[in-house]
């Protein structure tokens, strides 16, 4: 269930922080959050990182294929030179930013602007990924959404990657990964091998 957090009597900044594993409509909810903020007549800027091209360079972009235009930064230290008129700030992939966008992330809530940001929570290794944690742990507010899990059908958590490459990013879609609950994912190949 999407539902955003009860912001009336709400006057200062603050910070969303939408996260789950892969395909679980994390950006989905992003984009249906700053779709929202834009009928409601309020200046939206959005960014992702530059290393994600996966659908597009210059758009945030849903696995339904939902999508807004969106800059492509490397470094969120131009998050700070946004327009004063500008009073919601959408982040996706924040996974992938350098440890520095937590505090820009704070600026701008200091600073009295909304702050939507999206992100995988754990690597395929099931650690947390990148600043995740730290945003995770500075928000006001945190929803957490689910998959599927591939094999059982219970509710997926984690992102499990189906080649052996060790890098911490490896860009990817279904080729790649996999939404999975604890218990199969947990399994590891045991479930490929019998595919």
């Amino acid at each position: 269930m999407f539902l955003e957090p009860h912001f009336s009597g709400q006057r200062s900044g603050w910070i969303e922080v939408i996260c789950g594993s892969m395909f679980s409509g994390k950006t989905e909810e992003l984009i249906r959050r700053l779709k929202r903020a834009r009928i409601a007549g309020q200046e939206v800027e959005i960014f992702k990182p530059l290393i994600d091209t996966r659908y597009g360079e210059n758009e945030v972009v849903s696995h339904d294929s939902n999508s807004l235009e969106a800059t492509p930064i490397s470094d969120t230290k131009v998050l700070l030179d946004l327009p004063k008129e500008t009073t919601v700030v959408g982040l996706d992939e924040a996974q992938f930013f350098d440890m520095i966008v937590v505090k820009h992330a704070q600026e701008l809530a200091n600073q009295g602007k909304r702050v939507i940001i999206a992100g995988l929570d754990m690597d395929f290794r099931g650690e947390p990924f990148g600043p995740m944690c730290h945003l995770l742990s500075v928000a006001e507010y945190i929803t957490k959404v689910h998959a599927i899990c591939s094999h059982c059908g219970n509710l997926a958590t984690h992102s499990y990657r189906l080649v052996q490459d060790q890098s911490t990013v490896v860009l990817g879609e279904k080729d790649l990964y996999e939404a999975r609950c604890r218990k199969c994912y947990g399994m590891g190949n045991i479930l490929d091998l019998r595919n």
